[in-house]
């Protein structure tokens, strides 16, 4: 066998259906979509509309609640923390909101920055963020550092 004898299995490829190209190909003149209407335009998504039947997401019960100014944490790991001090891009003596921003660490602040203990941390850093989880603040303590929370009310 050579490299000019491979070929696919029979069967194994077919031919795209080529719509609108004469009435010889099957698919010609309106290209299977039918004459006039909505869904013989182009750009027309209907997505969960069921023509006059009640749509299955108003028919479905609703559960729970959405808090409507609940806040979003930008979230960081002490893991990450130790690597970025570890490369020489965050100061073990201050890290702030902002230096974790300017370092690359996070992208925006959002409602604020939560440190969460995912990771190791051997650094002894001081660090002030927004909200921080009760393992992580334990994690840091233990490696001899300081982990301080700016505002009691959105460290929960």
């Amino acid at each position: 066998m050579r490299l000019n004898e491979l070929r696919d299995n029979p069967g194994a490829t077919k031919k795209r259906t080529r719509v609108g190209r004469g009435p010889g190909s099957g698919k010609g003149k309106m290209g299977g979509r039918g004459i006039k209407g909505q869904k013989s335009r182009s750009g027309v998504a209907i997505n969960g509309y069921e023509g006059g039947q009640m749509p299955l997401y108003q028919r479905l019960p609703k559960r729970g609640f959405n808090k409507p100014n609940r806040k979003a944490f930008a979230v960081v790991n002490l893991g990450l923390i130790q690597k970025f001090i570890d490369l020489g891009k965050l100061d073990a003596a201050n890290v702030t909101e902002d230096t974790l921003i300017s370092s690359g660490l996070v992208r925006r602040k959002l409602d604020g920055i939560r440190v969460l203990a995912k990771g190791e941390i051997t650094a002894k850093a001081t660090i002030t963020v927004t909200g921080a989880s009760a393992a992580a603040v334990e994690a840091v303590a233990k490696a001899g550092g300081a982990l301080t929370v700016a505002t009691a009310a959105a460290a929960e």
